[in-house]
């Protein structure tokens, strides 16, 4: 008998936790997965790219299966998917994993809850799929992982790995929702394959597709899972193929081992990092070290020139072109700006640090902030790259006009595991997020909801909540 496949033997995990179902510290993390995803999508209800997918949903129509956050009635589970992957990644506040840099939760929770609704789940099978579908993705994303380069190879082709691997660990928790036995989870991983993209020369030169990404992988992650149960099939080889996902994206630097290796036994679910500021995960410990200045009595007007250390492959996205970078276009690219992030959190933040006002075009353009910013040199800093990218550091040092010298590091990021947001920071992110939207007592009903779904027999008090 040949030995399994690799798309076989993550199929029989998905079964298998299915079936037997996980512990409670897996599934309160993937309910504070489900929570987090949940509002950085009521914050992004009023984004032009949230607007435009709305557009098409409500255009599309359909049969009526699952709610489309922020939209009254239900539509189709693949159209709330598009929707929900939209608004999870459109204000860049969505999770991360290292090092293989890529946003699970984005995809892997609105295709989930699409399909749980459409299926009747309950709370404890929804847990159960969020946390296979991500453990999935960032497995593909780490056997895309090159080690010896620091950095992953999806990422050096220009290819957004959150949704080429978002939308098979999406599959994966749609179809063991769908009641999918292992033989056919392995098909909807394998149709999944065939249908996840997403380029990321967004980042450097503009346009708003990436905010649509993680939609389209949710939605193809609920149509591979639709497909699968209909009887379509996948290559047993999709991932170690000649002309399989690994070859075709990563080539011969791929390191497909990874995708199994501990698989069951060691968890990347609670390794994935929590974004305490909506922006750029690169651009986060040049935040914490502004902070730090600014906690210590740094006065913007004392600063001469400040210079953001960083790793080498991340000033790619924060700090070139230069002048692009210190004059961001819009609040959107400001999110990607290591000059302007720093700028923002020096002269006072709000939220966490830096929140969602920090990024709009009207704050992006003040002037004060862009002055700031254009005294901001970004530089490849040793220290950074040896952590790299198994943290995202940083080293700002300002130079003040009384002659003075300050410097903070950064080598651990807030919201991972060696630097966790507390339950009441994660609780306040989501208020934060949500309280624009929502009346407080929602705001509390929803939170208590989700971080007891396990004990939920079903979704339906959860789900009209989260509609118009």
């Amino acid at each position: 008998m040949s030995r399994p496949t690799i798309v076989q033997r993550l199929a029989a995990f998905a079964a298998s936790a299915r079936d037997g179902g996980l512990d409670d510290e897996l599934r309160a993390d993937a309910a504070r997965r489900i929570l987090d995803v949940l509002g950085n999508s009521v914050a992004a209800l009023d984004t032009p790219a949230a607007r435009a997918v709305v557009t098409l949903v409500e255009d599309w129509g359909g049969n009526p299966r699952s709610t489309a956050l922020g939209l009254p009635g239900r539509w189709p589970a693949a159209s709330a998917a598009l929707l929900g992957g939209t608004l999870a990644h459109a204000l860049d506040f969505d999770d991360t994993h290292l090092p293989s840099v890529l946003h699970p939760s984005a995809t892997v929770v609105p295709a989930a809850l699409a399909v749980a609704e459409a299926r009747n789940a309950g709370g404890a099978a929804l847990l159960d799929a969020v946390a296979v579908g991500v453990e999935i993705a960032v497995r593909v994303g780490m056997a895309g992982y090159d080690a010896a380069l620091g950095n992953s190879i999806f990422f050096e082709r220009g290819l957004h790995a959150t949704a080429i691997c978002g939308t098979l660990g999406g599959a994966a928790a749609a179809a063991m929702l769908a009641g999918a036995d292992a033989t056919v989870v392995g098909h909807a991983l394998g149709i999944a394959a065939s249908m996840g993209s997403g380029l990321l020369e967004a980042n450097r030169t503009g346009g708003t597709v990436k905010r649509v990404h993680c939609g389209w992988a949710a939605h193809a992650a609920v149509v591979a899972a639709e497909l699968a149960c209909a009887g379509l099939t996948g290559p047993p080889t999709v991932f170690e193929g000649r002309f399989g996902l690994l070859q075709a994206f990563c080539g011969e630097q791929s390191n497909p081992a990874a995708i199994l290796d501990g698989l069951g036994a060691r968890w990347e679910l609670p390794k994935v990092f929590f974004k305490p500021y909506p922006c750029n995960h690169f651009t986060h410990a040049g935040i914490d070290a502004a902070l730090r200045l600014r906690a210590g009595g740094i006065a913007t007007a004392d600063i001469e020139r400040l210079e953001l250390g960083a790793p080498t492959v991340v000033l790619r996205t924060i700090g070139e072109p230069h002048a692009d970078k210190a004059h961001p276009k819009s609040g959107y690219h400001a999110a990607f700006s290591g000059p302007y992030t720093v700028a923002a959190a020096l002269l006072g933040g709000g939220g966490l640090g830096v929140f969602h006002q920090d990024f709009t075009d009207t704050a992006a353009a003040a002037p004060e902030r862009l002055a700031l910013a254009g005294r901001v040199t970004c530089v490849a800093d040793a220290r950074c790259d040896a952590i790299f990218p198994h943290q995202f550091p940083a080293v700002l040092t300002a130079w003040l006009r009384d002659g003075r010298v300050r410097t903070e590091r950064v080598e651990v990021n807030r919201g991972g595991p060696g630097n966790p947001l507390s339950a009441g920071e994660l609780a306040t992110k989501f208020r934060l997020n949500t309280e624009q939207v929502l009346s407080g007592s929602r705001i509390d009903r929803i939170t208590g909801l989700v971080l007891d779904l396990a004990g939920q027999s079903d979704l339906v008090e959860l789900m009209s909540l989260l509609r118009t």
